[in-house]
Parts: structure tokens; sequence; C-alpha cells
């Protein structure tokens, strides 16, 4: 079963010092528009190759620009063991609603 959390759920952890790591799973044009800091990039394509990169220990959060395509890469982690894993759902533009209305929308 996919785990989610909201941009909201993920800011108050973060504000409450909760340790995630966040995995941007966008392109790096995408980047260059907004970005969260202190989020690790592995653009989508490259997740197989990087597992080495995304801990097994603490919370791991995937996100993409709405939540589809961290939904499929959350999804295939949890098939390959991990199980501290959970998709951003809505995604940086949701992010930019509910938490940080300066990110600029695309």
């Amino acid at each position: 079963m996919l785990k989610e959390l909201t941009p909201r759920q993920v800011h108050e952890r973060l504000r409450n010092g909760k340790a995630l790591t966040i995995i941007d799973v966008r392109e790096a044009w995408e980047l260059a528009i907004c970005r969260l800091d202190g989020a690790l990039h592995i653009p989508m394509d490259e997740i197989p190759d990087a597992l080495e990169r995304i801990p097994r220990q603490g919370d791991v959060v995937i996100m993409c620009h709405s939540g589809g395509r961290s939904a499929q890469v959350a999804f295939w982690l949890t098939m390959q063991g991990f199980s501290n894993v959970y998709n951003m759902a809505g995604g940086i533009d949701q992010w930019s609603i509910e938490v940080d209305a300066s990110l600029p929308r695309y």
C-alpha cells in the first residue's frame, strides 16, 4: 500500500524537527523553475541505479510536480523492500498552494 503525506504534513514534520529525506524525482529543467531546499535530486529514470543513495532508515518522502511520478517511484521503492517511503500528494505544485506561495507554479 502506498503511504502519502500532504505538503502541509511534510512541512509540519520538518518544522517540528522530524528527520526526513526528501527526494525530488523531477527533471533538471523543472528544478530550475522551483525547488525545495535540502531535497535530494534523483530524476525518476535514475532511481533504479541510485538505490544506494536512498536511506532505508528514517522516513523518505518522494516528490515531483503534481504527485504522479513520485507515486510511481514510491510504489516501486516499496516493491524493492523500502518500508519507509511516502509519496508527497500534489507535489511541489500543491506545496506552493499549501505551504509557500512564493514558489513559482508551472
